[in-house]
């Protein structure tokens, strides 16, 4: 089974989080919510609490298949600080494992040095990382090498889906999108 990270820092983008979390697991995915902190429930941007799996520190990163950043301006630059996840991006990149993020997050990747060329992300946020290599509005879904990049909360959905495509397949990915009614995503 795929297993997948996805850390939350307080101040995320619930939106992202949890469509992220809810696709993964329909298509049977195993996925670690991990606390930067302590505090198993974190707060995100618009004050909805999230129950976590685990503390980021007790991740083993040779047991996961992808690492995946929600958005959150706040809940970004949380993850950008945080050393362990900074640890793990790297770690994985070095690995040639699967990286995510989405919004304002490739801020994140771009921290750890494991962003690559070609990216999206929130509309203007590309100010706060390179204006070199956006994509801009190009597509809701960015793919380059093993890093995959989306725009923000309205294109959490396609995102997660390529979540699934690149860890279970098109059959998978099919009948995950045609149960959610996704059919405005592109394949």
């Amino acid at each position: 089974m795929s297993k997948v990270l996805v850390p939350l820092a307080s101040g995320f983008e619930e939106i992202e989080a949890v469509t992220i979390i809810d696709v993964l697991r329909r298509a049977e995915i195993e996925v670690l919510v991990a606390s930067l902190d302590e505090d198993a429930t974190v707060k995100g941007a618009n004050g909805i609490g999230v129950v976590t799996d685990l503390h980021v520190e007790d991740v083993n990163v040779d047991e996961l298949d992808m690492i995946v950043l929600p958005g959150g301006l706040e809940g970004t630059y949380a993850l950008a600080k945080d050393a362990n996840i900074i640890s793990i991006l790297q770690e994985m990149d070095a690995k040639g494992k699967n990286i995510g993020a989405i919004c304002a997050a490739p801020f994140a990747l771009n921290k750890a040095g494991v962003l690559k060329q070609n990216y999206t992300c929130y509309p203007s946020f590309e100010e706060e990382i390179r204006k070199d290599g956006y994509m801009a509005d190009k597509a809701m879904v960015v793919e380059d090498a093993n890093v995959m990049t989306s725009r923000g909360p309205a294109t959490a959905i396609c995102f997660a889906l390529q979540i699934v495509k690149k860890l279970k397949g098109e059959e998978i990915y099919l009948m995950v999108k045609g149960g959610l009614l996704a059919e405005f995503c592109k394949d």
